[in-house]
């Protein structure tokens, strides 16, 4: 089911993990960690899996329209979860491009060629992106900080939507790829991508998919909120925006570093923006807050996904693809 590179991704992957999170342990003094995290509030962390739980809900939302944009309105809604349920265990692969396996899922199992539905994909990572930049905007106005770094995530953002719209610029390129030997043969491809493409990035389907995105990755920012909280600081709105501001810096940076599920980028970012605003002036603590979080936001979604990875494996077992990519 998954091919043999990909799991050893995986593998390294999560190998990685166990280094990020032993090296912030040793930077932040074990004991000292140890110590916060035996006195962290464990009753709110069901309420934080949950806000990450609505996230998922959500973004799955956001993927089921999108197979409608495409066309693909028949593939029924439990089918539609389960492949939705799987792709989340690609978190944890170079730039997400695990993820590509919905696309084969939803090959083998409805026969959508992955040429239509490829660009669900980057459809997904962009507008979730501008939803961060969004969540982002308050944090960047009042300290200041990071606009350098996100910036050209912003403008390359923009350029990818921008000429999906721009149909005289996407025929030259089609008719400059046609003299490629190498991509001539495959040219019906690239348009089907460019089609679907298109119908995403469109401005209701894009007004909307950011829309979701916001209240979806706006309730990542709550349970991260609620879990500095729950290590000792004291709620206000100020804690809430740097709480939205912070997470949301450490997920593009970690999105743009193309490290796997953002692995070390992402940790250093979270761990150092709690200590360059003030939210905490303690290491350990900002250390402790940055595993809670990444186990809530990152490793339970692979937990999840491979579960449905795994049900999704058993039920394609001897069956052949319905369609061809």
């Amino acid at each position: 089911m998954i091919p043999g590179d990909l799991r050893r991704a995986m593998l390294l992957s999560v190998g990685l993990g166990i280094l990020v999170i032993l090296g912030l342990g040793v930077l932040a003094d074990v004991p000292r960690l140890l110590s916060i995290l035996r006195q962290f509030a464990w009753q709110i962390l069901p309420a934080a899996l949950s806000l990450t739980g609505l996230n998922y809900v959500l973004r799955f939302v956001k993927w089921h329209y999108y197979l409608r944009v495409i066309g693909e309105s028949d593939v029924p809604l439990d089918q539609s979860a389960l492949i939705f349920t799987a792709g989340l265990s690609m978190a944890i692969t170079p730039a997400k491009i695990g993820e590509l396996l919905k696309s084969y899922l939803l090959l083998q199992r409805h026969g959508t060629p992955i040429s239509s539905s490829a660009p669900i994909i980057v459809a997904e990572r962009l507008t979730d992106g501008v939803a961060m930049l969004l969540l982002a905007s308050a944090g960047l106005v009042t300290y200041g900080v990071g606009w350098q770094m996100l910036a050209p995530i912003a403008i390359a953002i923009g350029a990818v939507i921008v000429v999906s719209q721009h149909h005289t610029v996407i025929h030259r390129g089609l008719r400059l790829a046609e003299r490629v030997p190498i991509v001539a043969p495959r040219i019906h491809h690239l348009e089907d991508a460019i089609q679907s493409a298109r119908a995403l990035f469109q401005t209701r389907n894009l007004l909307l998919a950011v829309g979701i995105g916001v209240i979806s990755w706006g309730g990542e920012a709550m349970a991260f909120y609620l879990i500095l909280i729950a290590l000792g600081l004291p709620p206000s709105p100020v804690l809430a925006v740097q709480a939205a501001f912070i997470l949301a810096v450490a997920s593009l940076l970690g999105a743009a570093s193309m490290l796997p599920g953002g692995l070390a980028a992402a940790e250093s970012s979270l761990t150092g923006l709690l200590l360059l605003l003030g939210v905490t002036h303690d290491p350990a603590l900002a250390a402790a807050a940055t595993l809670l979080i990444r186990f809530a936001t990152l490793w339970f979604g692979v937990a999840v996904g491979t579960i449905g990875l795994i049900v999704a494996a058993s039920g394609l077992a001897g069956t052949d693809a319905k369609g061809a990519a």
